[in-house]
């Protein structure tokens, strides 16, 4: 993935600590069971409110209440003439606790870091996310590359939590052959229903017209829908299923999901680590490119 050039376009290291927020957000029971609908979640854990303890929000469900924040701090960091050339390149979630229907929650959105790349320019947008009371409930690291777009270094970058380190971004490829492979399709109005569900609203992901201008054979698969999916199959294979408690997970992206088409997702086998578990994985499209590669989910004992 590189970028063309548009050498009148730059970002100065000044952008690096704006912030935007705190901006409030109400989770409810409708929210967390429409995004795991959207995903074809059917476990009683994301859909039923009987179930003793209530609901399970999917482990990329903060991503529905990051992404006005996302967009808050883009706005003021970016012009649109550079914002338009942003793609979503790496993403970085640590859970410090589960979040629950009923929770209100304040998400503050920071520019962290920004470092000029082949493609483009990198930067990497932290989003902190704590309860009512103030206590951390995610924390995310969301990585864009500008295509062809120029930048000054940032000074310094933060230091990531102990959760974060060698996830997405940097990870390395895992060694030796998957030990399990599914397909998963990918329908023709999937990205349309996500976009509901989620409550993120980007057009390139449903408006064909909007798509091609931005320069996109067509609409394509939201990068968060495309790692739900593989995150879905990856937390199934554990003997938990959905009550796996995520503790982080992270990915690069590449290859662009078209839609309709066939995603297939691969993991390697389950590695103990001293805080729990590991599990690697990534996912291929049609045409065997990686759609996303580096993935990594760690779950606490």
């Amino acid at each position: 993935m590189r970028g063309t050039p548009v050498p009148s376009l730059h970002i100065p290291a000044s952008v690096v600590g704006i912030t935007t927020g705190p901006r409030e957000h109400a989770v409810d029971a409708r929210w967390l069971m429409a995004y795991a609908a959207a995903l074809g979640e059917t476990a009683p854990e994301y859909l039923d409110t009987t179930r003793p303890g209530g609901l399970l929000a999917h482990p990329l469900f903060p991503v529905c209440y990051e992404w006005p924040l996302a967009l808050d701090v883009r706005a003021r960091a970016l012009p649109d003439e550079v914002a338009l050339h942003g793609v979503h390149a790496t993403h970085r979630l640590t859970v410090h606790r589960p979040i629950r229907a009923g929770d209100r929650l304040s998400t503050t959105a920071t520019v962290a870091t920004l470092e000029p790349r082949a493609p483009g320019a990198y930067m990497v947008l932290r989003l902190e996310t704590a309860d009512a009371a103030g206590r951390p409930v995610t924390t995310t690291d969301y990585g864009s590359l500008y295509l062809g777009i120029s930048c000054d270094p940032s000074p310094s970058p933060p230091p990531l939590s102990p959760e974060g380190r060698g996830q997405g971004e940097g990870a390395p490829e895992p060694p030796g052959p998957p030990a399990w492979t599914t397909e998963v399709a990918i329908s023709p109005t999937l990205a349309h229903v996500y976009t509901e569900c989620a409550r993120i609203w980007n057009p390139i992901h449903t408006d064909r017209a909007v798509a091609r201008a931005a320069g996109l054979p067509d609409i394509i698969l939201h990068g968060t829908a495309t790692l739900a999916l593989a995150v879905s199959r990856a937390v199934g294979r554990h003997p938990r299923g959905p009550a796996a408690p995520v503790r982080s997970l992270g990915c690069r992206f590449g290859a662009m999901v078209r839609l309709p088409s066939r995603l297939v997702v691969r993991g390697r086998a389950s590695e103990p680590t001293p805080e729990g578990t590991r599990i690697r994985f990534d996912a291929l499209v049609e045409s065997g490119q990686l759609a996303l590669r580096d993935g990594v989910i760690a779950l606490a004992e």
